[in-house]
């Protein structure tokens, strides 16, 4: 297994995973002895989720900049952003933040995709279904919304008043949800021919 320093980053997002989720969880009685109320709850929350996205940029540019890529890493890193999302929108859909349905979409996109991208690489022809724009769009705007989700307070901000996270957060993942289907019609489409093939 190659050890590197983007691959170290990427075993940190999976350990960041329990740590967040596990926040929620923290026994009232917990929460109350450390001062620790439901406002720094979701801020601890988003904290830690903001660090773990920053460590998914960061391995990508580390691993070309110090030219430290692998197959492993190429492997680890997208099963650790799928495992950091799933984890996020399972808590957000059970604190009732996310609709369970833009959840199973996102959800079972990724899964979808993956499946595809394993059998389209094991056929020989991986790029046609690389990462697209669309893809990376999608991405960006669904971690930005998990954010606003996990925050789930309202705040001001200079002269813009008060600023509703739960609602922007709500608009972007339903925005994110759409941008999921067409990402995956796009791949859909890219691997069409060589599905009609077989």
């Amino acid at each position: 297994m190659t050890c590197n320093i983007p691959t170290m980053l990427t075993w940190l997002r999976i350990l960041l995973i329990p740590v967040f989720v596990g926040v929620f969880y923290l026994p009232a009685d917990l929460r109350s002895l450390a001062s620790f109320p439901a406002h720094w709850v979701n801020v601890t929350a988003t904290v830690i989720f903001a660090i773990a996205a920053f460590t998914d940029w960061l391995d990508g540019y580390l691993a070309r900049k110090l030219n430290q890529t692998s197959a492993f890493g190429a492997f680890l890193d997208p099963v650790a952003d799928k495992l950091m999302v799933a984890a996020a929108l399972i808590v957000l859909v059970e604190f009732e933040r996310v609709g369970a349905i833009i959840a199973l979409i996102i959800i079972g996109r990724e899964i979808a995709i993956s499946a595809l991208r394993e059998w389209m690489a094991g056929e020989g022809h991986s790029s046609s279904v690389g990462v697209a724009m669309i893809g990376k769009i999608k991405t960006a705007v669904q971690m930005i919304a998990i954010l606003f989700l996990l925050y789930w307070d309202s705040f001001s901000f200079a002269n813009m008043g008060i600023v509703h996270t739960k609602v922007i957060g709500q608009i972007l993942i339903a925005i994110a949800a759409f941008l999921t289907l067409l990402s995956m019609a796009y791949y859909l489409k890219a691997a069409l021919p060589k599905i009609k093939a077989k």
